[in-house]
């Protein structure tokens, strides 16, 4: 019998599937409507619901997991201290002192609050292969752990893993206010 040291990659890529078997898919949408994915959201709104409290362009991003136009929110500049908040259920997900400041056009953070988020696997559109073929990689999702509502992703950007958030998904509340 031989043994074999696991690698890295496949602790991790283990590990990462145990975590979406345990806790199912978070993409908006699904989550609500497929009850056997084991996880039961605490706020739960039928479409029509989530079409008349959001924009289009909020449903866009919360509910279908878009993403915002590089530099469109106002959040990108922000500095001042305080919490950044779900859209969608207004449950705080992150803190302005995990908030880092890029010029590459979204809202970036350390990591979240803790059991605010969860994390999904957006797989590549088919439609996106290159000419080879290729498909670009799976990305790492982040949803509002309350109501499934997108938020945006988790990348390395440079060399620093960062939660890559829409700002148009998020309500920022000033400490004090």
């Amino acid at each position: 019998m031989t043994l074999t040291t696991p690698t890295r990659r496949h602790v991790l890529t283990s590990g990462a599937a145990a975590g979406l078997a345990a806790f199912g898919s978070a993409r908006p949408g699904h989550a609500e409507t497929r009850p056997e994915n084991g996880f039961a959201y605490e706020v739960q709104r039928s479409d029509a619901e989530w079409r008349a409290m959001l924009s289009p362009e909020e449903y866009e991003i919360l509910r279908l997991g878009g993403t915002e136009p590089r530099l469109s929110s106002p959040l990108v500049e922000e500095t001042r201290s305080g919490a950044y908040h779900c859209r969608g259920c207004d449950l705080t997900v992150y803190e302005s002192r995990w908030k880092t400041q890029l010029d590459v056009g979204w809202v970036f953070f350390q990591h979240s609050c803790p059991d605010a988020v969860l994390t999904g696997i957006d797989e590549p559109d088919p439609a996106e292969a290159n000419e080879m073929g290729n498909l670009p990689d799976a990305k790492i999702s982040v949803h509002c752990r309350r109501c499934a509502s997108h938020l945006g992703h988790i990348l390395i950007v440079r060399v620093d893993l960062l939660h890559c958030i829409n700002g148009t998904s998020l309500k920022f509340v000033e400490s004090g206010a």
